[in-house]
């Protein structure tokens, strides 16, 4: 059965600001995004990947170490310059690193939550002005249904995840009477290249984490990227301090 997926016209020309969109799921949502008609605009530290991206669908790529704050800020001012006030932003950078809990140290943990939560608050405040500045905006947060399943390989990044979920429902009420909406998505087991490369490196293993799922199929990217589109558009528009999640039903 060929599937047939909704394009959203309140997208088109909507200037977008993803983080981490050089690989992986950022790459499907900079390209679902691109083809949906957005201005868009990504942060990574890929330099090749990012400029390759940037170079075949004429978006803007930015070089930005998401750990420095300032540098995110820049890169967000920026994005204002060149191409407008930011309408979405997609707080998609990750790093699910895996190590033993005995093998945490303190440098560990803090860089952890200087990857997978700080920027996201950083950048829903930067954007703030510019989403007012429109009327209104839409901002999406990634968790991960890593938190819900309680990895012990994950602790840190576990903890970062289910720290954006507070975080989302916190900036919607705070962002709320800007008519900026918040809400978060949690990914469950996409196979990108990087997870095949790290976690998945078999076919057997990828059949053993599909067959977790009730709908049988891999999760990509750009399963994630559809839901991201649909939080970005208008079509939702009384939605806020939600979580989405994409996991085919992981068991």
């Amino acid at each position: 059965m060929s599937a047939k997926f909704a394009t959203y016209p309140s997208l088109k020309d909507r200037v977008v600001f993803v983080t981490g969109g050089a690989s992986g799921i950022g790459a499907d949502i900079v390209r679902a995004f691109h083809d949906s008609g957005a201005r868009v605009a990504f942060v990574d530290i890929q330099d090749t990947a990012g400029k390759a991206l940037a170079a075949e669908l004429g978006a803007l790529f930015l070089h930005c170490d998401l750990t420095d704050i300032e540098s995110l800020k820049a890169s967000i001012a920026a994005v204002h310059a060149a191409l407008g006030p930011i309408g979405v932003l997609v707080n998609n950078a990750a790093n699910d690193d895996r190590h033993p809990i005995d093998d945490v140290n303190v440098d560990y943990w803090d860089w952890s939550q200087h990857v997978n939560l700080r920027p996201h608050f950083f950048a829903a405040q930067a954007v703030r002005p510019q989403m007012r500045e429109l009327g209104g905006g839409s901002i999406i947060n990634f968790s991960s249904i890593a938190w819900r399943l309680g990895s012990d390989t994950m602790a840190p990044y576990a903890t970062a995840k289910s720290a954006v979920i507070g975080l989302t429902k916190a900036l919607a009420r705070g962002f709320g009477a800007d008519n900026i909406r918040v809400n978060a998505i949690e990914p469950g087991a996409v196979m990108t290249e990087k997870q095949r490369q790290l976690w998945y490196k078999t076919a057997e293993s990828v059949d053993a984490m599909v067959e977790r799922q009730l709908l049988r199929r891999v999760l990509t990217g750009e399963d994630i990227a559809r839901a991201v589109l649909f939080l970005a558009s208008d079509d939702s528009r009384m939605i806020t301090k939600q979580s989405l999640i994409v996991d085919a039903g992981m068991a």
